[in-house]
């Protein structure tokens, strides 16, 4: 059975590879320093049957974004600068890409964005898109940028409510 957890130190890291060397040496580097110090909290995709090895991951932080980044429709409905939960990282096993699991992180993501909209107050999930694929990925699920910051993306609470309904 596979699960979502916090990224520990049972974890095999160091075997991880997404294809993106940068996402890979953020999980085998910097990850569980960010956790240990509350900058972000990387979650892991496992199986029972191999607990150690990891599928996939993402990391959320908190952030705040002024409010002419959203897209023009949300642009009056907020003061200057508005909370937000940050994707900051996504990404998935070379294994196991094209079978979903970005997706079921991408369902976990927004999953905790709505209980930390329920206990902080946030206003949608934010994610910069490193570049136009993964931006054309993450506009399927709804998000949106604007013409001045194109990979900057946003999902508003309400999307995230539907997408998991």
């Amino acid at each position: 059975m596979k699960r979502i957890e916090l990224l520990s130190k049972t974890h095999e890291r160091k075997g991880f590879d997404c294809g993106k060397t940068a996402l890979n040496q953020f999980l085998q580097c910097t990850a569980r320093q960010h956790i240990q110090k509350g900058l972000s909290r990387t979650f892991v995709l496992i199986d029972d049957e191999q607990p150690s090895v990891i599928i996939g991951f993402f990391t959320l932080s908190l952030c705040e974004v002024k409010v002419g980044c959203l897209p023009p429709r949300w642009v009056k409905k907020y003061p200057s600068i508005v909370p937000g939960v940050k994707l900051a990282r996504l990404a998935v096993s070379l294994d196991w890409q094209r079978q979903g699991i970005g997706g079921i992180l991408l369902v976990e993501a927004m999953q905790r964005a709505l209980v930390i909209a329920e206990n902080a107050g946030v206003i949608g999930l934010f994610v910069d898109a490193k570049d136009a694929s993964a931006k054309a990925y993450y506009e399927r699920y709804g998000f949106e940028g604007t013409k001045e910051r194109p990979l900057l993306l946003f999902l508003p609470l309400s999307s995230c409510l539907e997408i998991i309904s």
